[in-house]
C-alpha cells in the first residue's frame, strides 16, 4: 500500500484529536487529560516530516485555539515549539525503542506544560493548579498505543492477515 492510498489518516487523526480534547470529563480527571493534539502531531512530525512542519503545526494550533476556549495563539505557539524540538531530534527519536520514545515524548509533554505556564505567567493569567503537571505522565503512558494505532492506519497493516 502506498502512502497516497492513506492520505486520509493525517487529517482524520488530527480532527479526532481535536474532538478528544473537547470531550467533557469529570472535574477530578481533568488534570489527567493528555494533550491529544500534541501527541498526534508528534507522531506525524516523527513519521512524515515532509508533510508536517512548523507551518502545519502553527495552523493546527490555530485550529485548536479556535475550537477551545483558550487564548488565541497559545496552542499555536506550543505546537510550533514542540515541532521545532521534534524536528531537531527526529533522527534519534525515530530509532528509539517504543519505551524510550515514550519517555522522550513524556519529556516533550512536560516541556509543553512549562511553555504553557510561562505564557500564563507572562500574560498574568491565573496560576495553573499543581495537578496541571500530571498530564504529561498520561501522555507518556498513552504514547505507545497512539503510535501503534497511527502506524497501523498509516501503513495499512491492519488489513493484512
Amino acid at each position: 500500500m502506498t502512502r497516497a492510498r492513506h492520505h486520509w489518516v493525517l487529517p482524520t487523526s488530527l480532527v479526532v484529536a481535536l474532538a478528544l480534547s473537547l470531550l467533557p470529563m469529570p472535574q477530578v480527571l481533568l488534570p489527567l487529560r493528555p494533550y491529544w493534539v500534541g501527541l498526534v502531531l508528534a507522531y506525524w512530525v516523527i513519521e512524515d516530516p515532509d508533510r508536517v512542519g512548523l507551518g502545519f503545526a502553527f495552523l493546527v494550533g490555530l485550529a485548536g485555539d479556535l475550537v477551545s476556549d483558550g487564548l488565541l495563539g497559545e496552542q499555536a505557539l506550543r505546537l510550533v515549539v514542540m515541532t521545532f524540538i521534534l524536528q531537531r531530534f527526529r533522527a534519534r527519536l525515530r530509532f528509539f525503542p517504543l519505551s524510550q520514545q515514550a519517555l522522550a515524548v513524556g519529556g516533550l509533554m512536560l516541556n509543553d506544560r512549562i511553555v504553557t505556564a510561562a505564557i500564563h505567567m507572562v500574560l498574568r493569567e491565573p496560576a495553573l493548579p499543581s495537578a496541571f503537571w500530571f498530564s504529561p505522565l498520561t501522555g507518556m503512558l498513552l504514547w505507545p498505543l497512539i503510535f501503534l494505532l497511527l502506524d497501523a492506519l498509516r501503513l495499512g497493516s491492519w488489513r493484512r492477515r
